[in-house]
């Protein structure tokens, strides 16, 4: 059992989506654990004030029905805070997600948290650095051998093969196909192979940093053309140029 000071608290939200800037909570979960072992629970709905988006309901089941009567976050902020008083923080990816935006959410609702003297658990960082995420890990994990000579490029690459052969005959369900493979852990759409643009749930081409992240890149190009000559001179990739570019080419069209 954990031997603590004071109580940690245990965070998980689901939210509109995974932009810190702009989706909000629908959902909050906190399991505090305190010094003695005692859990205290607090589960509640919160209505984002915008509309949930179906790829996310897909994930977690949240409709925007079930959230139509639900406190804002700022109903609820003050609420929370107390919950949260003088507590440890935890979670899973929380120390990259699930604090971040509830951060945000506190800003919005103007309160301004301080977790300067706060310690934060994150138990999938625990996970990564107890079970690293190397190939020499995996090859032991998956083949039960050491990988001599690793970051030889041959080596390297046949004890990939050999991982993901282990993999097939150790998970059933990706079958043994390109197509059961990709389409049991996903496939990336990738537009440039830098990720400086992503699509959004609508198949939209978003910017995916900056000021305009989340953004249409068509519309910003559209009414920012210059932004178009500064990405250009800029120190980006040269796929990510021509990708721009094809972009650009694209919203000019449409224009004339």
């Amino acid at each position: 059992m954990l031997q603590l000071n004071r109580p940690v608290a245990f965070i998980d939200l689901e939210t509109t989506g995974v932009n810190l800037s702009s989706d909000r909570i629908v959902e909050i979960a906190i399991v505090k654990i305190l010094p003695g072992g005692e859990r205290q629970v607090k589960r509640k709905l919160l209505n984002p004030e915008m509309p949930i988006p179906q790829s996310s309901t897909d994930i977690h089941g949240i409709t925007d029905d079930m959230v139509k009567d639900a406190p804002t976050f700022k109903h609820a902020a003050n609420e929370i805070k107390q919950f949260l008083d003088n507590c440890d923080l935890g979670g899973y990816n929380s120390n990259r997600f699930d604090i971040p935006l509830l951060m945000e959410e506190f800003l919005r609702a103007g309160m301004d948290i301080d977790l300067t003297d706060r310690r934060m658990i994150d138990v999938q960082h625990i996970f990564y650095t107890m079970e690293p995420r190397t190939l020499s890990a995996a090859y032991k994990f998956y083949c039960q051998k050491e990988l001599k000579d690793a970051h030889s490029a041959e080596v390297d690459i046949q004890a990939t093969i050999d991982v993901l052969y282990a993999q097939l005959e150790r998970y059933e369900k990706l079958g043994n196909t390109v197509d059961s493979i990709l389409s049991t852990i996903g496939e990336d759409k990738v537009i440039d192979y830098a990720r400086r643009f992503s699509y959004d749930d609508k198949g939209v081409e978003v910017f995916n940093f900056g000021k305009y992240k989340g953004r249409s890149v068509s519309q910003v190009l559209k009414t920012e053309p210059q932004y178009y000559d500064w990405m250009m001179k800029g120190d980006f990739p040269l796929h990510t140029k021509k990708k721009l570019t094809e972009i650009f080419n694209r919203t000019l069209l449409k224009n004339n």
